[in-house]
């Protein structure tokens, strides 16, 4: 039975098709970062018109985030049974839903639901672990690399997009920026979604980059396959657990900063303009969550 042509180790081929995936999975994360760091740059001007103290504005972040943390949950179950272009995609009508619904709030409840719910479901499945995920399987060698430069994506979302909302304010105001930020990410990944987006080279006939090269023993025998976990092989083991301690410990001390950094800043007489680029800073040099 003939083997699938590897296009990775052939010169006169076209690019191998996974720099594609590369590429968008990168724009994905761009503009996800991006419309996850907004509410930071928008969480003063919400407290001037909504006259909601600091606290019930936060309170709608953390449950954002906690529906957010469960929700991958979900999408890796997704992910696994119809592959991360239907996942993206809805994932993706979620998002502008709930930014869409966020821009006519007056209520709190109606925050709650629109950010707090459906907001975070739609980050749940355009998000980090996806795009990790689907890089492993287009990528044998220099996975780490390739999953390192699609995730820089998010930080580079952060540090360009982050001053460009604070000069929008300027024009528009925060409702505005709700809506464009969901207009914008809607428009690029359904795009990305139904054009690029393939769940794995073998449905294409390729295979992963540089797969012959590692998997081929000196004798040229191939080595021993491997099988992914499941979900309670996983909870057994020692080294789960201590990952997931250590992005609980991330993730609380990233966003806790990330969310309010504007508005301590600004409290002590830094303009707007001055705060945003600080929190494009920050995440430039720490974005990796």
């Amino acid at each position: 039975m003939s083997k699938p042509i590897d296009v990775s180790r052939s010169r006169s081929a076209p690019l191998f098709y996974g720099w594609y995936i590369l590429s968008a999975c990168f724009v994905i994360l761009f503009f996800n970062s991006g419309a996850r760091i907004a509410f930071s740059v928008l969480f003063n001007p919400m407290v001037t018109e909504l006259e909601w103290n600091r606290g019930t504005i936060s309170s709608a972040f953390f449950l954002h985030m906690t529906v957010f943390a469960l929700s991958l949950i979900v999408v890796g179950r997704f992910y696994d049974r119809h592959g991360p272009k239907w996942v993206i995609i809805i994932a993706t009508l979620f998002l502008t839903a709930g930014y869409t619904l966020t821009a006519w709030i007056d209520q709190l409840w109606q925050f709650y639901l629109a950010y707090g719910v459906l907001a975070a479901i739609g980050i749940g499945g355009t998000s980090v672990p996806l795009v990790a995920s689907l890089m492993s399987k287009w990528f044998h060698k220099w996975r780490g690399f390739a999953i390192s430069l699609t995730l820089c994506g998010n930080a580079l979302g952060q540090f360009i997009l982050v001053p460009l909302l604070t000069q929008f304010l300027h024009y528009y105001d925060w409702r505005t920026a709700y809506l464009a930020i969901g207009g914008v990410v809607l428009m690029i990944n359904l795009t990305l979604a139904i054009t690029i987006i393939r769940s794995d080279p073998e449905a294409m006939g390729l295979t992963p980059f540089g797969y012959d090269e590692e998997e081929t023993s000196p004798e040229g025998s191939s080595s021993q396959t491997t099988r992914d976990y499941t979900l309670a092989e996983a909870l057994r083991t020692r080294s789960l657990w201590l990952f997931l301690i250590a992005m609980f410990v991330c993730g609380g001390g990233d966003f806790l900063i990330s969310t309010h950094l504007i508005p301590w800043v600004t409290d002590y007489g830094v303009s707007m303009e001055t705060a945003g680029h600080m929190l494009a800073w920050y995440g430039l040099l720490s974005r990796a969550c």
